[in-house]
């Protein structure tokens, strides 16, 4: 199994295939799907997403390039899935958080465990909803 998400961590902007995954961990297809799941806590497809998230994330902080072309970078075909999917991965749309980060000189590593997403689909709670659930209105 470590092989395979190594190999997903290599090649996560090219298109990935079960079938080749599974091979390189020396099981069946859903076997391998199975054991992923259970090993790392998501499947692979879902690992994969949230790795080129994270790749996403770090080019939105750190280049100037466009949204198009940091989605082309990272392996999504489709400008719209890489946006809905950044968004339930991220809690916001990538331009929201290119506008929401600036640069600051700490190392890599906070960095990267600081922005790193937790697991698939648990976008960050923003500071608006902690304030409405803080102060609920009353009726």
């Amino acid at each position: 199994m470590l092989r395979a998400r190594d190999a997903i961590d290599r090649s996560y902007s090219h298109a990935l295939d079960i079938a080749a995954l599974a091979a390189i961990a020396h099981v069946s297809e859903a076997h391998f799907i199975r054991t992923f799941r259970a090993t790392f806590g998501e499947t692979p497809h879902r690992f994969l997403q949230r790795r080129r998230v994270e790749r996403a994330m770090f080019m939105l902080r750190e280049t100037n390039r466009s949204v198009t072309e940091i989605c082309l970078e990272v392996g999504f075909m489709s400008l719209g899935t890489f946006s809905r999917t950044f968004r339930d991965i991220v809690g916001e749309t990538p331009v929201e958080y290119r506008m929401g980060t600036s640069s600051i000189a700490v190392p890599t590593c906070f960095t990267m465990a600081w922005t790193r997403p937790s697991s698939f689909g648990e976008a960050k709670v923003s500071s608006r909803s902690i304030a409405s659930i803080a102060s609920p209105k009353n009726n």
